[in-house]
């Protein structure tokens, strides 16, 4: 009889795959996850019920109060078309919305640790990375059809942004092809959900243009069946002027921004890109012409997710206040306060939680440097035991040890770790003098 093999993730954590938690509710993000994770939205998903109610509540009046008395003004069935066509078209355009305010726009997954910095082949003359040396770049520069392009790094996903990805500070997200954070769909408009955000604005105007165009010719059935002036045919329908002047306002923001994106889309831009101004002096690399452009944005296979929310999260990646020492890299600004600054907002705290393991990191790579220091100390004369050392000295250097780990995570800035690496040397010092004396003196009694 065959006995059942525990499963791996069992193996490996001591508990059930079925134990664990799924991705979405470990999210380090600041997204809402809707129906156990099949939905993914920005922090500010309520905004999405006042898109719905400026889309639903104007095309719910039209239908009420100009097409349903429209129905018997044309011949044959296209009086009825006229409500049908305005409520399927509603119905598409919040289901854009929901398309692109409910995926995935583009999440690159972060990383559990910084990563190693090019060239690195763990070596190094004394077998300890210095801070310079542990410190990654702050930019590094790839080539994008034949033109640098130069790329930063993320100190809050810990990665290596690729070419048009950028951090929304609102998401907590670094998103690829990043066009901007929209308030009105809750969501951030990015690689995976450009094409159904232009789609939506795009549709919103036409249902804007749709609803004002039918409100005057109900205005001018009014006028020619009861031979009113149009000031007068208009009193007659004040939900007409209210739904004129509504659609007016609107196609003004809706129209507007459906032909600045039509602009981008025409010379492969994002919003993001276009408001730094980054090819007014050089060329663009991503510009393939205009047909071409459109056809990328239109009719190339959006790529699936790189991030599987509703998936168990395996051990190795749920543990990570317990991470594993990623040989003590540091980030580029650690100790800074981080921020996307390229998106217009103030910097943030730093992540205390993923500051607190950087610095362990760091710990670790200076823990050769240490002890070899106090071997040092120990191991300075045979003459000079621990027990022959003066009681002041002994406190000192206890202190001094008992303080590293504590100093270690206060410590933010590279000064800090200059300053700690003087303290060890004039500690040095201090017992090489201390050595000295005492051979003088015993040279002297002799």
């Amino acid at each position: 009889m065959d006995v059942p093999q525990p499963s791996r993730s069992a193996a490996a954590g001591g508990r059930d795959a079925g134990d664990q938690p799924r991705v979405y509710q470990v999210w380090r993000g600041s997204n809402e996850f809707f129906l156990q994770g099949r939905f993914i939205f920005g922090p500010d998903v309520r905004s999405i019920f006042l898109t719905m109610f400026l889309i639903i509540a104007p095309v719910v009046a039209f239908c009420v109060f100009v097409a349903r008395h429209l129905i018997n003004d044309f011949p044959g069935d296209w009086g009825i078309s006229v409500m049908v066509v305005a409520v399927v078209f509603t119905v598409y355009d919040l289901t854009l919305l929901l398309l692109t305010s409910g995926r995935d726009p583009g999440i690159i997954p972060r990383n559990t640790h910084p990563p190693e910095p090019e060239g690195f082949d763990g070596s190094n003359d004394n077998g300890v990375q210095t801070p310079q040396q542990l410190r990654l770049p702050r930019t590094k520069d790839v080539m994008v059809n034949g033109i640098s392009v130069r790329i930063k790094y993320c100190d809050t996903c810990m990665l290596y942004r690729p070419p048009r990805c950028s951090h929304c500070s609102i998401c907590n997200n670094c998103v690829e092809r990043f066009d901007h954070h929209c308030p009105w769909v809750g969501q951030c408009i990015g690689l995976r959900n450009y094409r159904f955000f232009y789609m939506f604005v795009f549709s919103t105007t036409l249902l804007c243009l749709y609803v004002f165009a039918f409100c005057w010719v109900y205005i001018i059935k009014i006028r020619n069946a009861e031979n009113l002036s149009v000031w007068k045919a208009m009193l007659k329908t004040p939900a007409s002027i209210v739904l004129i002047i509504y659609c007016f306002l609107c196609v003004w923001f809706v129209g507007g921004l459906s032909v600045f994106h039509c602009y981008l889309m025409s010379t492969n831009q994002t919003t993001y890109e276009n408001f730094r101004y980054r090819y007014d002096r050089r060329a663009n690399p991503y510009n393939r012409g205009v047909l071409n452009n459109f056809l990328e944005i239109f009719c190339t296979r959006i790529p699936p997710s790189k991030n599987n929310f509703r998936a168990r999260v395996i051990v190795e990646q749920g543990l990570q206040q317990t991470r594993v020492p990623s040989r003590g890299f540091m980030s580029p600004n650690m100790g800074k306060p981080v921020g996307d600054l390229e998106i217009g907002r103030k910097p943030v705290p730093w992540d205390e939680p993923r500051t607190a393991a950087d610095i362990r990191d760091l710990e670790v790579g200076l823990g050769g440097f240490l002890d070899e220091k106090e071997g040092r100390l120990t191991h300075a004369s045979p003459d000079l035991s621990r027990d022959d050392l003066p009681a002041d000295l002994i406190e000192g250097r206890d202190g001094m040890h008992s303080r590293r780990s504590s100093w270690v995570e206060r410590t933010r800035t590279k000064e800090s770790v200059d300053s700690f690496n003087a303290e060890l040397v004039a500690a040095w010092e201090a017992v090489k003098r201390e050595e000295y004396n005492e051979r003088t003196t015993l040279g002297q009694n002799e």
